[in-house]
């Protein structure tokens, strides 16, 4: 199975029908097949995407799963709504979740599982023929922090040996949890970033844009490098390049991170769908995160049982 290609469409297929089943408050669609809502984190959207792939092929069309990416931030959102049309069942996220959406989820009365799914190396990306191969959390912060805003606009302005040319920026928006994540270990806090970049919750359109600009850096999760080495490059970060091995041994720091699945334990409960997909979902994972190139876990089976745990 080839999840390379047109990830996008994918995104776009599955929120639109996304949109179309919250239109209804029951737990199936017009075919009477039960629906599964996921919604969040872009990082995280190609492991569950996978996932949700090969579980609607085991059930031969008795379940509908959709899956959203309107960022960690924009699923918490969903996830934790009192609002019956636009709830989700499961949320992807790239940072674990906040104390003002815990209290969003408290007000609703949604009970969650946090279940870490994988790694993942934030990983910052030149154009391929850029000449530049390392760049220090130091010039990192020089670049994004929010004094930065219309004042470094130059590659020479970050390091004097780097060319006279324009810096031009893309990164996630703020609804994203690698925004939230690389903001507070690059700055030091949550949200603080220069505003004159371009924003995007799909990381393909972070993708396109550096790689069609030899003056443009961006930063997004480890998968979408991989998927894209042919046209981008990954710089290291003081030293230390992005890989399966310096992440799992935590020599990529501070970029290195776990990324989770939410689950909300009440849907679990009532919808026979959502428990087997969650199970198959851990049950899989060793496999699918590594077939979408992400960094898989060793501690599935003991997550699968907290899970079975919490749900009796």
């Amino acid at each position: 199975m080839n999840f390379r290609i047109n990830r996008w469409l994918f995104a776009s297929a599955f929120a639109l029908g996304l949109a179309l089943v919250s239109l209804t408050n029951i737990p199936v669609n017009s075919q009477g097949r039960a629906v599964i809502k996921i919604d969040g984190s872009s990082t995280v959207y190609p492991i569950t995407e996978a996932v949700a792939e090969e579980f609607q092929n085991k059930k031969r069309g008795a379940v509908q799963v959709t899956v959203g990416i309107s960022g960690t931030g924009g699923g918490f959102k969903k996830f934790c709504s009192d609002n019956n049309a636009v709830k989700t069942d499961i949320s992807n996220a790239s940072r674990p979740i906040k104390d003002k959406e815990k209290e969003m989820c408290k007000a609703a009365g949604v009970k969650y599982l946090e279940i870490p799914v994988a790694y993942d190396a934030i990983t910052v990306v030149v154009k391929k023929d850029n000449p530049l191969t390392n760049i220090t959390t130091a010039e990192l912060k020089k670049m994004w922090e929010p004094a930065a805003t219309k004042k470094i606009m130059k590659w020479k302005q970050v390091n004097s040996s780097w060319p006279d040319a324009p810096l031009k920026l893309y990164g996630p928006g703020a609804d994203s949890g690698t925004f939230d994540y690389f903001t507070e270990e690059i700055m030091g806090k949550s949200g603080d970033s220069r505003t004159d970049y371009t924003p995007s919750e799909d990381d393909n359109v972070l993708v396109q844009g550096v790689a069609n600009d030899n003056k443009a850096l961006a930063y997004f999760g480890f998968t979408y490098y991989e998927e894209n080495e042919n046209k981008l490059k990954a710089l290291k970060i003081d030293g230390v390049a992005p890989s399966s091995k310096t992440v799992s041994d935590g020599t990529y720091k501070p970029l290195g991170r776990p990324i989770f699945i939410y689950v909300n334990l009440e849907a679990a409960k009532s919808k026979p769908a959502v428990k087997e997909f969650v199970q198959y979902y851990l049950d899989n994972a060793p496999k699918l995160v590594k077939e979408v190139r992400s960094i898989p876990r060793t501690d599935y089976q003991a997550h699968k049982q907290k899970f079975t745990q919490a749900i009796r």
